[in-house]
């Protein structure tokens, strides 16, 4: 086969013809070769099929059957982490550079099964073909940047000073033990490997419980990884939903936390680790409330394209989603205009086609939590578009919402404060910039902003001003979206995260280890 272009969160609007080709070709044979199928938990290198058995639906159509999963109850949950505690001596001793080999390994089968990967991630949680796509893209960078990370700082080693008389000092990391990996559903691969590999280059060994809406792109990506090479019990895979967290969370043999969800699951979890008598990182990302303003100054067309983008990729269910644009007040109504226009060309349905931009959302609950919004927005402001639940062929079988547009509601409404999930904007007019900074930087989230300015002066206001961690500036790709291993990190401010430190850049890989300091007399 031809090689086909790469895909990114950032050329997404290149052709990719060929691409959509190939898919068209694998999305039947990948369907009938994992759709509806038992799928095993894998603990110790064994496949365990143990437990009470979930029926899993896509959201796409309530008839596509991904699967059978086996909820891990308590036990099998302990028996995970023991075996992960058994594998631990011989992976840690490991080293790095043999870490770092197998790893890649890894990465490379799962760059060979890229495709199917991506396919199994959009039918699964209802993600577009280029968004999936890229997804397994950014994981296999993930991987790559991570072992990079520890190569490049030498296995976190460095000589310190002199030391007194004939002494000598270093400083080393080593790995915590046991971690426990816990993924959400929006980004089902990327996500999942970046707390895997961080955890495991370090030296740890993982129990890994993706989300109960992604079990099967989950079971993918650890066949994925075993193949390069991984032993036995250094990655246990469980599948779960709360009983299976929260069995996690109670286990004392699990060392630390790595986790990507809600603030309310992540805090409980800092709290239970909080609560035990030794020190257990929780590495946590807990979502955003992210803002965009546009200034008098924009390039109203960029900013209309870029939150558009970040507003309504992935149905608006990512934690970096813009959910709030405040724009300048001169030209707001030029501006709604165009974002208004833009927003109605936007294809919903099956995002099996090509097409198809905007999916299902994940399940009936969120379409529940989608139409309550839209209907305090309606009572309190005005939806100037979308708002509704689609009906008719395609939508009776999933949950689809219309990308939705609402202004006039006051700063402290629910829809202005509450993360969301969904594809749901809140437009407020703004007279002065810096008011509008103050009332985002109120949120009790900071993860993502993003600004539209042609003026130094507002630019340098936005960046030296507004409390979230990753900032973006007049991005056509995406308002607050598309951060990439290497170029831009992901850390939460205030609510949006735990340690101050993001994924996707210097300082992630080291918080899955803890230092030891070593003095060396002469003999």
């Amino acid at each position: 086969m031809t090689a086909l272009p790469r895909v990114t969160y950032t050329n997404m609007g290149e052709d990719f013809s060929a691409v959509h080709a190939h898919l068209d070709a694998l999305i039947p044979k990948v369907e009938s070769q994992y759709l509806g199928h038992k799928h095993s938990a894998l603990i110790g290198g064994r496949e365990r099929a143990e437990g009470v058995v979930s029926q899993v639906a896509s959201p796409i159509d309530r008839d596509l059957i991904l699967g059978e999963f086996p909820q891990a109850s308590t036990s099998l949950v302990d028996a995970a982490v023991a075996e992960a505690r058994a594998a631990l001596p011989a992976w840690a001793a490991k080293g790095w550079r043999g870490r770092t080999e197998v790893l890649k390994a890894g990465a490379r089968a799962l760059a060979e099964r890229k495709y199917e990967v991506a396919i199994a991630c959009l039918i699964e949680v209802g993600k577009s073909r280029l968004e999936a796509v890229g997804e397994v893209e950014e994981a296999i960078d993930l991987i790559e940047y991570y072992c990079g990370e520890m190569e490049r700082n030498d296995g976190y080693a460095v000589k310190r000073g002199g030391g007194l008389g004939r002494e000598t000092a270093r400083t080393v990391l080593r790995p915590y033990g046991v971690f426990a990996v816990i993924s959400p559903f929006n980004f089902p691969v990327a996500l999942s490997l970046g707390m895997i590999t961080a955890a495991l280059v370090s030296g740890n060994t993982v129990v890994y419980k993706p989300s109960g809406a992604s079990g099967l792109t989950g079971r993918l990506l650890v066949d994925c990884m075993i193949g390069g090479g991984l032993p036995e019990g250094v990655l246990n895979l469980v599948f779960g939903g709360r009983e299976c967290g929260e069995a996690l969370v109670r286990n004392t043999e699990i060392d630390g936390y790595a986790f990507t969800g809600s603030n309310a699951v992540g805090m409980s979890i800092l709290r239970a680790t909080a609560a035990s008598r030794a020190n257990r990182p929780v590495v946590a990302e807990l979502g955003g409330k992210n803002p965009t303003f546009v200034a008098a100054s924009a390039d109203l067309d960029i900013a209309a394209g870029g939150i558009l983008r970040s507003a309504f990729g992935m149905q608006g269910q990512k934690c970096s989603a813009v959910s709030k644009a405040y724009v300048a007040r001169a030209v707001y109504d030029d501006f709604l205009q165009r974002l208004t226009a833009e927003t109605a060309k936007i294809v919903i349905g099956d995002p099996r086609r090509r097409e198809v931009y905007l999916g299902p959302v994940v399940n009936t609950a969120a379409l529940e939590r989608f139409k309550s919004a839209a209907a305090s927005a309606r009572l309190d402001g005005r939806v100037l578009a979308g708002g509704g639940e689609r009906t008719g062929g395609i939508y009776e079988r999933g949950p689809y919402a219309e990308p939705t547009i609402v202004d006039g509601l006051p700063p402290d409404h629910r829809v202005n404060r509450d993360e969301l999930f969904l594809p749901f904007l809140s437009v407020q007019p703004f007279d002065d910039l810096d008011a509008a900074i103050a009332d985002a930087n109120r949120s009790d989230y900071g993860l993502t902003a993003g600004m539209y300015t042609r003026d130094r002066a507002e630019l340098d206001r936005f960046l030296d001003s507004v409390q979230a961690g990753v900032l973006y500036a007049n991005r056509t790709s995406g308002a607050t979206t598309g951060a990439w291993p290497g170029i831009q990190t992901f850390c939460g401010w205030k609510g949006s995260g735990i340690t101050g430190k993001g994924g996707l850049g210097n300082w992630y890989v080291p918080q899955f280890m803890r230092e030891q300091s070593h003095t060396l007399s002469d003999w």
